[in-house]
């Protein structure tokens, strides 16, 4: 989580905008957003650069002809020729940077405002936005710094939350893509993905753990550039910085869509291999604007059943789905409630239920939540359900998330991959599993605390004679600790 130094530099970027005119927070939120773009372009070429000279392969630099564009020569300029080469070259040249024009960075850069309003605020965010890069360099680990400015920027909206759109910690989406066992042949989707945290996590995964495998392989890596992350957003901005941050983090063409995934707009069926979300749990919806084959599976209005259903529609036999959903989707005893887990635990492979504390998603909100896991099969195939208690992601569960030094997420992972060493774990403890037939006796209840048992500790209190007798025994001391000091007064 952003604390310290990093937000207080935030803050001040901010607070820059905010005097120098410019106000309305989503203009804020893309205006940084469009610089810091702009300055990982630099960094990121330099990068390339040098893997494509450890990889004897040829690349050709999208500044070639342009190194006036590169953030370090741009930053050196005075104020007003620094504003006339961003106004008039640099953002007509970022939005013509891919040279697909249906390309999805295109789609959403074409409509891309320079709309800092002074020379003089440039080079104040400028300058900033430097000093904010040396303290993210200094950070343990600098991708989690990255993401989490980001984080804490959308933080800043006074719409935040309002339509269920909690924004997910990295750490947690990081567990996430770990539970999946994501491969270089898979198709990754997020139908809800707005920043794009899920699907640039899973492309650091991958690159991380398969790395020669895909870009020494040029199919493979045409497939991870292309056609192997899917998202779908319903708001533009979200839909643009998810793109840049995508384009940012080495993906070259993500095929992010503007498209409402529970309408029928959405038509996607038995298409892909991995699934990681976290929807937004935004009440109802109207029935005339759900698509037909979601209400089929569950008939409900509510968002956080239908996406379910929808995670089951979109996977391939053989996908598996890592998803966030409200605790009430485990207990809720209606109809649609029952059917969709019903829908879960029979016709597919659930596999996993991770309970998570109250305040993961502080200071944002303080929903209760849970990850749920499950392979679709069609034909069955759940046996032994397996439920975690996370006690601690690793962070304070108030409003400051401060670090702390343990974290249950190790434990989660190691576990969760060897789950045929937990039949022995007893239900005291905090993680073991369940019988599919338990789960079905008990309405397709897939609440940790259903089956999780408590030992109950005696507790020993002295008698109250006790009490009194040692409450008599302060009270003569203290009256003999006055007398005392009477004396010593008198004298």
């Amino acid at each position: 989580m952003i604390t310290g130094e990093l937000k207080n530099k935030v803050d001040k970027i901010w607070e820059m905008f905010w005097t120098g005119g410019l106000t309305n927070p989503l203009d804020v939120i893309e205006q940084i957003t469009y610089l810091m773009f702009i300055r990982d372009l630099d960094d990121m070429d330099n990068t390339r650069k040098k893997e494509a000279v450890m990889l004897g392969i040829d690349y050709k630099s999208i500044f070639d002809g342009k190194e006036n564009l590169r953030w370090s020569v741009l930053r050196d300029k005075p104020a007003d020729t620094m504003y006339g080469v961003m106004q008039g070259e640099i953002f007509p040249f970022i939005k013509d940077l891919h040279d697909d024009s249906g390309s999805t960075y295109a789609k959403y850069m074409e409509d891309a405002i320079f709309k800092i309003p002074t020379p003089r605020l440039l080079e104040q965010v400028i300058t900033a936005l430097d000093e904010l890069y040396a303290v993210v360099e200094k950070q343990p680990d600098k991708k989690d710094a990255r993401g989490d400015l980001y984080e804490y920027m959308l933080s800043r909206l006074t719409t935040a939350g309002t339509n269920g759109q909690f924004r997910t910690p990295r750490h947690i989406i990081r567990m996430m893509v770990e539970l999946l066992d994501l491969q270089p042949d898979d198709t990754i989707c997020d139908p809800a993905c707005g920043t794009s945290g899920f699907l640039v996590s899973a492309g650091e995964y991958l690159k991380e753990n398969f790395l020669e495998e895909i870009f020494y392989n040029k199919d493979k890596k045409k497939h991870y550039d292309n056609s192997m992350f899917t998202g779908y957003d319903m708001d533009r901005t979200m839909l643009r910085i998810g793109a840049m941050n995508m384009m940012t983090h080495g993906i070259g063409n993500p095929h992010i869509v503007y498209k409402d995934s529970l309408s029928d707009q959405n038509a996607d069926n038995n298409k892909f291999t991995k699934i990681l979300a976290n929807p937004p749990f935004k009440g109802s919806l109207d029935y005339d604007i759900v698509s037909a084959d979601l209400i089929k599976v569950t008939k409900t209005k509510k968002t956080e059943l239908l996406f379910l259903s929808l995670f089951v529609r979109m996977l391939k036999n053989g996908g598996r789905c890592a998803s966030i959903v409200p605790d009430g989707v485990l207990f809720g005893s209606s109809k649609a409630h029952v059917d969709i887990r019903k829908e879960i635990v029979d016709g597919h492979m659930l596999e996993a239920i991770i309970s998570m504390p109250s305040g993961v998603f502080k200071p944002y909100a303080g929903v209760s939540t849970a990850i749920i896991i499950f392979t679709k099969t069609g034909a069955g195939g759940t046996e032994n359900v397996w439920f975690y208690d996370m006690q601690s992601d690793g962070y304070s569960l108030d409003d400051k998330r401060t670090e702390l030094e343990t974290s249950d997420i190790p434990d989660i992972v190691t576990r969760f991959k060897n789950r045929d060493d937990e039949k022995s774990r007893e239900r005291t403890e905090q993680s073991f599993l369940v019988p599919k037939e338990e789960i079905v006796n008990n309405n397709y209840d897939l609440s940790i605390n259903k089956y999780k048992r408590h030992v109950y500790v005696e507790e020993k209190y002295p008698h109250p004679k006790e009490i009194i007798a040692e409450i008599n025994a302060i009270e003569a001391e203290i009256q003999s600790g006055l007398k005392e000091l009477e004396a010593l007064l008198d004298g």
